[in-house]
């Protein structure tokens, strides 16, 4: 059984654990009114798109209305700060993407603390990252590219879909993990232009989300080396994890999860989790999510905080060694 499994079952069998009857009484009760699902990005994006999913989903189970609300700027600072300051009363809910843990370093000051400001509901969703090269590129393996890289000093570079990403991040990882002359090449709107960056070989490397790449992948324009989860893809399950290539220090993904302002009733929390990790549970969610790149994760409260605290650890270690400034 794997580990997303495994814990989802747990998520699920403890809120099961609650009393029946006041599990139904709150779900008479709540909610009372509309709930606002913060956003911190713009519309059309994978986030946004989960969140109007688990929106329609959760007004569906729990007979209320629950509406998107898009607030987009500082990389997400601007609907997350407004989140923090929302009322503790399960009204407010937090849509959050990867960047609520890098932020806090990436950004000299930020309008919220990720720790105070926030109770973790569920890490909802997550989506594995993969390491790709132009088919020019002489390297069949990562083994090989690092060879590659390290052989050609100051030639090769690797392309994102931005600076802060996951994705460049990951890339900073194996420069500095394998201490290569390596030259970071950011692109804006998405991973669409990076990705076609690599196709047409004007950068050779490239680190994007499996699900953006799979359609050159499966074309054979782009080589794909490894993949940067914790687990196979069923994306791409012949891909190899970078640990089983023998380089764990190269290692995250990016995903989406849930929070609501700190001080909410803990019975609150406690129903949105159940509801949310048997949503993504869904036979069909489960196929959508699918075509957006993302797993169903459905975590424990105390598992989603613990991972957040971890990886702000993790993702600050890399931007503070790299010298990475927010733009």
């Amino acid at each position: 059984m794997s580990l997303c499994r495994r814990t989802m079952l747990r998520a699920i069998a403890g809120a099961a654990a609650l009393p029946a009857a006041a599990r139904s009484a709150l779900a008479q009760t709540y909610p009372a009114r509309p709930v606002r699902m913060i956003v911190p990005f713009a519309a059309g994006g994978t986030s946004d798109i989960f969140g109007r999913l688990l929106a329609q989903k959760l007004g569906e189970r729990l007979g209320g209305t629950f509406y998107v609300e898009n607030i987009a700027g500082a990389s997400g600072n601007l609907g997350t700060a407004q989140a923090a300051r929302a009322a503790a009363d399960g009204q407010t809910i937090l849509i959050a993407f990867t960047s609520f843990v890098v932020n806090p370093t990436m950004f000299d000051k930020i309008p919220y603390d990720p720790f105070r400001d926030f109770e973790p509901v569920t890490l909802a969703v997550s989506s594995t990252h993969v390491i790709t090269v132009n088919p020019t590129v002489p390297a069949q393996n990562l083994g090989e590219l690092i060879a590659v890289i390290r052989a050609n000093s100051g030639k090769y570079s690797f392309a994102s879909p931005g600076v802060g990403t996951p994705a460049h991040l990951l890339g900073e990882m194996l420069r500095l993990s394998q201490r290569l002359d390596l030259v970071h090449v950011p692109f804006t709107g998405g991973a669409g232009p990076s990705i076609a960056a690599v196709v047409a070989g004007h950068v050779p490397i490239g680190f994007s989300t499996l699900a953006s790449a799979a359609q050159q992948i499966g074309a054979g324009q782009l080589r794909a080396l490894a993949v940067t989860g914790k687990a196979r893809s069923p994306l791409r399950p012949e891909l190899p994890t970078t640990a089983e290539a023998g380089y764990p220090d190269i290692a995250g993904d990016a995903w989406v999860g849930v929070l609501v302002p700190a001080g909410t009733r803990k019975d609150i929390v406690g129903l949105l989790n159940r509801e949310i990790v048997a949503i993504v549970a869904l036979p069909e969610v489960k196929e959508r999510l699918a075509t957006l790149g993302f797993e169903p994760a459905g975590s424990t409260p105390e598992e989603f905080a613990a991972r957040i605290r971890s990886e702000v650890d993790l993702w600050g270690k890399v931007i503070r060694a790299a010298n990475i400034k927010a733009e």
